[in-house]
């Protein structure tokens, strides 16, 4: 077929980051296109490209179809390499800038912006050449359907491709058009959830069998999977660790311990400065690609902070508060919101753009910063040797043992190690903030500032720390404030003052869980009560009929080749995954029996895929242990509510809800529970609950007890 000639091109994956730029004026530069009336940094960087570059907007597609020409949608994120090394070879090219403005309508997207674009073109991608990436380039008929597409092109594979395709449109379309209607029943039939016409059953050896089959691909010695590069996939060991512990399974949750360890200890994780990269290129967690993503270091912090629970390790502590360190320094506005990314690639004192500039050291800048003495232990601790080392002279931090044994090893009394430590990580940091700075996309997306929300949620309910609650209450209050109406329709983006982008199920998912959750360490009605109506609102305008699912865009939006539904597991669950957790919570906390078995529903169509692909339905799984296992709701009424509850979040149980008030409530959780005498808990089970007891010690026996 004429087409695979046109698959033939090389395609590369990239899970690599690029750059984003400050916005700029039109007059400094020989070209400017329609871009730059965009906020987006992606967008904005390439506003100065000889491409005559367009936004996705009804008028651009408009102009396609009265012109007849195909479309070329070239999709990207701020933080993506290939993306950025692309555009210098191609999209600054004056002569292929020629070529595209000729013979397509140029169309470039963000894709954390549009993410539902994204979505449609990447699984035609991957269809076509089995693999997929950014950037992600996609020609398509002038109503949206694609008929080519790709990741990275050099310039030459670019042009020739783009020559070839341009030729078949004009000499044979038809056959275009018989590529596109078969390529998107494809798209169409990639994301249906067929009904499952069992009855509805779920049991602990669907769980057993999962985790069997996953562990034939774990990495018992350097953590995560046995293969490069590692992500670190939070929810992935958020699962693990909870399954361990209910099943008290020894060995999975020391390989869980072991890759938290490791990735801490890895390079991935920035010992100067706080925060994680975005994953390994590397099996021991070393080299990282430097992007830092929001999303991330958001869930990683939930992640470490529950890991500090189990186990009580101050290393995890640690990391947490550096992290949300780094993200208090780095990512969060004036506003109290929280910025997407930081590039991978910043620039030398040389003026090359270089990726990882900003984070690797060289030993005379070491020696010179520390002094001498303060050097060889830090050398030693970190691994400035043959084993740190990675290209160029260039070192990536990196440790290899604990903090105990390397104390032992060099005769280190606690208190002096952790005051010297301190000192290099400051020292450090003061030298690296006069390199120049990895460049930043400034938006702000609903979804991860959700996620987020609930990492600083997480590590307040954890370490008790009343500032990372304020951090929580500031960005909640945004979202409540700017990006959700009475209604409960929600929007995507924010920069500038400006609400845009009709929300997307994963805005909707995060917000919720992310509310539900603070409510759980603040007992204030109101995150419940909103999450009840945004939930109701996906229903109105998410829900498939077919699947018992939802879409993943609403039906206010416009049409685009398919309406996707996201049910697979990936970095971030997906938003289907986390609305049926949400469900099942909401379900207890206001007594509705329709959201429990939507809940039930969602998972038993779900089902037949689990086992086949654990690792990408780790959410899914997580709620099937709600099923399988008891579920409790705990229940603190009377005026020491909230000192009980503190109390009672200091120990390990992710098989619960709590819910209290320290006065009278008609929440049906909490009606007709309150005395005035005497602070009650109430351990409970569906409802069905034991007797009353006003110690937390008690409490906790009780929900050993089964």
């Amino acid at each position: 077929m004429l087409f695979r000639i046109f698959m033939a091109a090389l395609c590369m994956v990239a899970f690599v980051g690029c750059n984003s730029q400050k916005d700029t004026t039109m007059d400094t530069h020989e070209f400017t296109n329609d871009l730059i009336h965009e906020t987006s940094p992606y967008l904005l960087q390439h506003a100065h490209n000889p491409v005559n570059w367009k936004a996705w907007h009804p008028e651009t597609l408009n102009e396609a179809k009265e012109k007849k020409k195909l479309l070329l949608i070239s999709v990207g994120y701020a933080a993506c390499h290939w993306c950025h090394v692309m555009e210098h070879e191609s999209f600054e090219d004056s002569t292929v800038a020629a070529v595209m403005n000729k013979n397509y309508i140029n169309i470039k997207i963000d894709r954390e912006e549009r993410p539902d674009i994204d979505q449609v073109y990447m699984s035609a991608v991957q269809l076509m050449t089995g693999r997929g990436g950014w950037p992600l380039n996609v020609i398509a008929l002038p109503d949206g359907r694609p008929v080519w597409g790709g990741t990275y092109f050099s310039k030459a594979e670019w042009m020739g491709a783009l020559q070839q395709i341009q030729k078949v449109y004009e000499d044979d379309p038809s056959k275009l058009e018989e590529y596109a209607t078969k390529l998107t029943e494809g798209i169409q039939s990639v994301s249906l959830v067929a009904p499952n016409p069992n009855a509805v059953k779920f049991e602990s050896s669907t769980m057993e069998r999962s985790v069997e089959t996953w562990a034939k691909k774990f990495d018992y010695k350097k953590g995560g999977l046995d293969y490069a590069p590692k992500f670190m996939m939070p929810n992935n060991y958020h699962f693990l660790l909870r399954y361990a512990h209910q099943t008290n399974n020894k060995k999975l949750k020391n390989y869980v311990i072991t890759t938290l360890d490791q990735i801490s200890y890895g390079g991935v994780y920035d010992h100067v400065g706080g925060g994680f990269a975005r994953y390994s290129t590397d099996e021991k967690w070393h080299v990282p690609h430097f992007e830092k993503m929001l999303y991330d270091n958001a869930q990683l912090v939930s992640l470490y902070s529950d890991a500090y629970l189990v186990t009580k390790n101050e290393w995890y502590k640690q990391v947490v508060y550096e992290t949300l360190n780094f993200v208090k320094r780095e990512l969060t506005n004036k506003e109290g919101t929280f910025y997407s990314s930081l590039d991978a690639d910043s620039l030398t004192t040389s003026g090359e753009l270089e990726e990882g500039a900003f984070y690797v050291w060289q030993k005379p800048e070491l020696e010179t910063a520390l002094g001498v003495e303060d050097y060889q232990l830090f050398a030693d601790y970190y691994n400035v040797n043959a084993y740190g080392l990675w290209e160029h002279n260039n070192y990536v931090l990196i440790r290899k043992e604990s903090d105990a044994n390397f104390m032992d090893k060099h005769k280190l009394d606690k208190n002096t190690f952790l005051q010297k430590q301190k000192k290099w990580k400051q020292t450090l940091l003061n030298v690296r903030a006069k390199r120049e700075r990895p460049r930043l996309d400034d938006k702000t997306l609903t979804s991860w500032n959700a996620l987020m929300l609930k990492g600083y949620t997480d590590a307040y309910r954890v370490f008790g720390e009343v500032e990372f609650l304020k951090a929580a209450l500031i960005n909640a209050n945004f979202i409540k404030e700017k990006q959700l109406a009475n209604s409960g329709q929600l929007m995507h983006n924010y920069k500038k003052g400006k609400s845009t982008i009709n929300a997307y199920l994963e805005d909707y998912a995060a917000t919720i869980e992310a509310y539900i959750s603070l409510y759980q360490v603040t007992f204030d009605q109101q995150w419940l009560d909103l999450s009840k109506k945004m939930t109701d609102y996906v229903y109105d305008h998410f829900y498939d009929d077919a699947s018992g699912l939802f879409f993943f865009t609403s039906d206010k939006d416009a049409a685009l080749v398919t309406r996707n539904i996201e049910s697979s597991d990936n970095v971030i669950p997906a938003s289907n995954s986390i609305m049926a957790k949400n469900l099942y919570k909401l379900s207890h906390y206001f007594s509705d029996k329709n959201y429990l078995e939507r809940s039930q529903k969602m998972l038993h169509n779900i089902q037949a895929n689990i086992e086949e692909y654990p690792s990408g339905y780790s959410n899914w799984l997580d709620l099937m242990l709600n099923f399988t296992d008891d579920f409790y709701e705990v229940v603190v009424v009377g005026a020491a509510a909230e000192e009980k509850r503190k109390a009672l979040q200091k120990q390990y149980y992710p098989n619960k809800i709590i819910a209290g008030s320290a006065t009278a409530s008609s929440q049906p959780l909490l009606q007709n529970r309150f005395s005035d005498k005497d602070t009650h808990i109430f351990i409970c089970v569906n409802n069905a609950c034991k007797y009353p007891v006003t110690e937390v010690e008690t409490a906790f026996k009780l929900l050993k007890d089964k």
